[in-house]
């Protein structure tokens, strides 16, 4: 199987995203209704997992999807020895793995999935899918239900204490392990009120669970939240969400219990600390006083932070938008695979 077959198949599985969600009539209706009930299961099944985002992550993967990027992503390279990769998916948001299991069959190589328990429903469909567009690649693929064994190299996203343990368990494979990161975003003050409703998708798309969400605003000293909070008022309706409502209950809770200070437009909670990483349902915030402060900032936090919003970097609301050459954790995964 070449790869131009591979890049064929991926790119036939973005036109079936694109189809599925667009109102013109399509030849896989079929495939369709399929997709749509694999949807609905895995919006019941993990109730952070809602139709909106769940077309807001496809809709990505599938604007990744067409030969002109697989083509220039890949450069024409594949290996030669092909090997068996692990690859122990996250779950935080829907497939949110799909980038690796590109990469690794794109590659040439043969993968080993270990799904996450939150996402193990549309990921299955979507290499079904595959299979069928190209069935050699069914060959390639293998799902392991227990305890993942028989790899070569593995790439493993966890926590910060799951990726220490991952480090150690897997120190004789080569190997990518990611672990807790956070993004953010830096303000001066003088944002237009459509830069901080853009910032608003980077802080609530997902509910927040993403690396790429925003968690925390460097603002500078005296910054005025009247008009963030003005922006985002339409956001509002994340506190429907159960679980996203019983996070900022809890939240509110301890931080009234143990007497913070804290600034609550009743769906967010903004409050003021060193930390990088903040709960669902909050917002931390520090003030600089120069951009020397907050390049500085930006340095010590680099292994910590997975993107920065602003107007020197990611433009507001794309945060959650990656193309195919955004790598997790800054590390590039594909040439990674090629060097195997």
């Amino acid at each position: 199987m070449s790869l131009k077959q591979r890049i064929e198949a991926f790119s036939k599985t973005g036109l079936f995203i694109n189809q599925f969600y667009s109102e013109t009539k399509h030849n896989e209706a079929i495939l369709h209704q399929g997709f749509e009930t694999i949807i609905k299961q895995a919006c019941l099944y993990n109730p952070w997992f809602t139709q909106n985002y769940v077309k807001e992550s496809l809709m990505n993967i599938a604007s990744m999807l067409n030969e002109e990027n697989l083509n220039a992503f890949t450069k024409n390279s594949e290996v030669k020895n092909p090997k068996t990769v692990a690859v122990i998916c996250a779950g935080n948001i829907p497939c949110v793995a799909f980038h690796d299991i590109l990469c690794v069959l794109l590659s040439g190589h043969k993968i080993l999935l270990k799904f996450s328990t939150d996402d193990s429903i549309i990921l299955p469909f979507l290499l079904k899918l595959l299979v069928q567009y190209n069935p050699e690649l069914d060959q390639k693929i293998r799902i392991a239900n227990q305890r993942i064994s028989e790899f070569d190299a593995i790439i493993a996203t966890g926590s910060n204490n799951t990726a220490a343990h991952f480090e150690n368990y897997f120190k004789k494979y080569p190997r990518i392990i990611r672990k807790n990161r956070s993004s953010l975003a830096v303000l001066n003050g003088s944002e237009s009120k459509e830069e901080l409703f853009h910032l608003g998708k980077d802080i609530f798309t997902y509910f927040g669970l993403g690396c790429r969400n925003v968690n925390k605003l460097l603002v500078p000293e005296n910054y005025n939240f009247n008009a963030f909070f003005e922006a985002i008022v339409d956001y509002g309706d994340v506190i429907s969400n159960n679980k996203y409502a019983n996070n900022y209950e809890y939240q509110r809770a301890i931080y009234l219990l143990e007497n913070m200070k804290f600034l609550d437009n009743n769906f967010l909670l903004v409050k003021e600390s060193k930390e990088l990483h903040s709960p669902v349902a909050c917002l931390y915030y520090e003030y600089y006083q120069t951009k020397d402060d907050v390049t500085k900032y930006l340095k010590q936090h680099i292994n910590e932070t997975q993107c920065v919003i602003s107007k020197d970097y990611i433009p507001f609301g794309y945060s959650q938008s990656p193309v195919i050459t955004d790598f997790a954790d800054g590390i590039n995964t594909w040439d990674f695979l090629v060097s195997l």
